[in-house]
């Protein structure tokens, strides 16, 4: 009987022992820090007319609202505040040719001085407009720089009529070995309505 009793007690301790451990990995997983990184632009925008704050900005900061995650906007150095039609067709000429505008970075509306760390991060947002299939080059000149392959990543579009594009497909090419969630896309003209909030926490949640 004291043989049983001793067996039967330290298979309940083993058990206790795993299922602690479990919980200490659930608890490192849920700690993680997230991050939006994201290009968007004002100006003249298609359907939306003359904005303040690009569509992409307007999604950034939802998702940073409900999830608590860090804003990284790249801003191109280069200006593209011009009409429409014409940065539709300087952005065709970047990507035709390869270019890779310069940029700078913006944490949580603060210049940025050095290289962003990205070690505290586990899971980054990555968003942009549609910008003749894929995100605009701009945000290439950041994929060139900065190596997110062991993050998870949360692609997301505002367009009109281009959705997702090639952005995921792209994304997956320069990070190979990341873990890739769900992406997502929006209306630009969708950005600014009730119904437009309720689909980007829909895909957050």
């Amino acid at each position: 009987m004291r043989y049983i009793f001793f067996t039967i007690f330290a298979m309940l301790s083993l058990c206790a022992c795993g299922t602690k451990q479990s919980d200490n990995n659930n608890e490192t997983m849920n700690n993680g820090k997230s991050i939006v990184v994201f290009f968007s632009h004002a100006g003249e925008n298609y359907s939306v007319g003359n904005i303040k704050e690009g569509n992409t900005k307007l999604v950034a900061d939802i998702i940073s609202e409900q999830t608590g995650a860090d804003r990284l906007e790249i801003i191109c150095l280069k200006d593209y505040n011009m009409a429409y039609g014409a940065l539709c067709d300087l952005a065709k000429e970047e990507q035709q040719n390869g270019e890779l505008p310069g940029f700078t970075l913006m944490m949580n509306g603060e210049p940025v001085e050095g290289i962003v760390n990205f070690d505290d991060y586990t899971t980054v947002y990555i968003g942009g407009p549609v910008w003749w299939g894929t995100y605009p080059q701009v945000m290439f000149s950041f994929f060139k720089q900065y190596d997110l392959n062991d993050k998870t990543i949360l692609p997301f579009t505002t367009h009109e009529g281009s959705g997702l594009g090639s952005c995921v497909s792209d994304l997956k090419k320069i990070y190979s070995k990341a873990a890739f969630g769900k992406a997502f896309s929006l209306y630009g003209h969708e950005v600014r309505t009730e119904a437009g909030r309720e689909k980007v926490e829909k895909w957050i949640k």
